[in-house]
């Protein structure tokens, strides 16, 4: 891992800047913000959180959830992912955390789980990653959890952005067995074209989507993803439901799963598996 570590001081001397202007966050003044972020990863400094994906129109349908970050920093604070993913964006170290993520998530699984779907985060850079997939695999068979429980989110936006290396991306996981979501979904007018390109399991329909339920643009936007869902047997998830309108909104327009802070505030993965 620390191989990484001056091609990506260097990459972060070029951006610093750039950083602190587009994270929209208060990114933590360290010194040395790379090796900050190494130790981080080699002392397990993050905590996995976890917010439930509900079944809408299969009461008995396997519970969900997908799994989130927060970074351990001074006297124990949480840092939201906003305070430090911006950093390991630029720095090119967003591969080494998604494995981190990766790793720790089949580990948690593998020691019993009454939920035993987990959806995990997949960055743009780690597409690019030829041996994320195999590594995968080989803690799948490790820890012998079903390649099935694990669902990995890929940004609608980057599977317009970088076609190729996600599509060749889905079709590793398909191999292995995972499952893939689309996250971000029905924000672009093409959005037709990653479901045809990518076959996922599952889309989770844009937040702009659902904000804006109320308006007819929106609602005929939802009905004819939950359409094509149903036509190619793609499960739809409303994400970011935050009021019971909203929850009925979609149970009345047939999406068959939701999720939000209305429904489930991310908790440590532990509370919610156990």
């Amino acid at each position: 891992m620390y191989n990484m570590l001056m091609p990506a001081k260097q990459q972060f001397a070029e951006q610093k800047t750039l950083v602190f202007e587009k994270s929209g966050a208060q990114v933590p003044d360290w010194e040395e913000p790379v090796e900050r972020l190494v130790e981080a990863l080699v002392q397990d400094e993050f905590e996995l959180y976890a917010q439930r994906i509900v079944a809408l129109d299969q009461p008995k349908a396997a519970p969900m959830a997908e799994v989130l970050l927060r970074m351990r920093e001074e006297e124990q604070r949480l840092l939201p992912p906003g305070s430090f993913l911006p950093v390991f964006e630029r720095c090119g170290m967003m591969p080494a955390l998604d494995r981190w993520v990766m790793r720790r998530a089949i580990a948690r699984l593998a020691r019993g789980s009454r939920v035993p779907s987990l959806s995990l985060n997949i960055s743009r850079q780690t597409f690019s990653d030829p041996d994320f997939p195999p590594a995968v695999a080989t803690e799948l068979s490790r820890h012998r959890v079903p390649p099935a429980s694990i669902a990995f989110e890929v940004l609608e936006e980057d599977a317009l952005a970088l076609p190729n290396s996600v599509e060749q991306f889905a079709d590793a996981a398909r191999r292995i067995g995972c499952c893939l979501t689309i996250d971000g979904f029905g924000y672009s007018p093409v959005w037709l074209a990653p479901l045809q390109a990518l076959k996922p399991n599952y889309v989770k329909v844009d937040r702009a989507v659902i904000r804006n339920l109320n308006s007819q643009t929106a609602r005929g936007k939802l009905d004819r993803i939950v359409r094509a869902g149903k036509k190619l047997g793609i499960g739809v998830i409303g994400e970011c439901v935050e009021t019971n309108e909203v929850l009925a909104t979609l149970k009345a327009a047939g999406a068959g799963f939701a999720q939000g802070y209305g429904i489930h505030v991310p908790m440590p993965i532990n509370e919610v598996l156990q």
